[in-house]
């Protein structure tokens, strides 16, 4: 990852971090709890592609992993992340530039889901239940709800300040040279020679023409006159 891709991803996560951990974790919502850090990597990953929103997710996750008040195995939330990361990635248009805010609604809402699951399928295996006790359905209707209705706040605008960090002055003037040799090629294409070949063509005959009809005016005015 370039130096500002890691910069402004460092900075949106911590930034993420304190405010789930300062003021969304003690909202005491019914079930789940808005998930600001998710929505980063996602927004971040579908502007970085897979590879970085998997490293963008890693890192993130293994920060919430580490940061207090943190109760469960180190490692936990980074390996959900990282999945969740590497397959939003996948979700990155062509151009870098979403069409409508559908795609994005969409991943989100899987995002959700697909987070609470692993979560809690990687708690089953260390031995943690206690997504059975709080119960898995509402965990899963309130992650995606929470989720859906803060994202329109976040990921826009994260999306926003990737691809604004994303802006390389020399890939610009790369793209700004060949946009240059594109047009003076075209330009200079067969057809435009063609067509002013056409025109000198045309005006050639046409001052060929008019001399042969001057000749021919003089021979038969000779002829008159003799």
């Amino acid at each position: 990852m370039r130096v500002n891709r890691i910069l402004l991803s460092v900075s949106l996560v911590v930034v993420a971090l304190v405010l789930q951990v300062s003021v969304l974790s003690r909202l005491h919502l019914p079930g789940a709890v808005p998930d600001l850090l998710l929505l980063t990597v996602l927004g971040l990953a579908m502007v970085y592609g897979h590879v970085g929103g998997a490293l963008v997710g890693f890192g993130a996750g293994l920060l919430a992993d580490l940061a207090p008040p943190a109760d469960h195995a180190a490692g936990r939330y980074a390996l959900v992340l990282c999945v969740i990361g590497y397959l939003a990635g996948l979700a990155k248009p062509d151009n870098g530039r979403l069409k409508s805010a559908t795609g994005p609604m969409v991943v989100v809402v899987a995002a959700a889901v697909g987070t609470t699951l692993l979560y809690a399928g990687v708690g089953a295996l260390v031995g943690d239940t206690a997504a059975r006790h709080v119960g898995l359905g509402s965990l899963l209707f309130t992650a995606a709800l929470y989720d859906l209705l803060l994202a329109p706040f976040v990921v826009p605008g994260i999306m926003a300040l990737a691809r604004r960090a994303e802006n390389d002055p020399l890939a610009e003037t790369k793209s700004a040279a060949k946009g240059t040799d594109i047009s003076s090629g075209w330009l200079s294409s067969g057809t435009g020679l063609r067509i002013g070949g056409q025109r000198n063509g045309l005006g050639g005959l046409k001052v060929k023409a008019a001399r042969a009809r001057t000749a021919r005016a003089g021979r038969i005015k000779g002829v008159k006159r003799l």
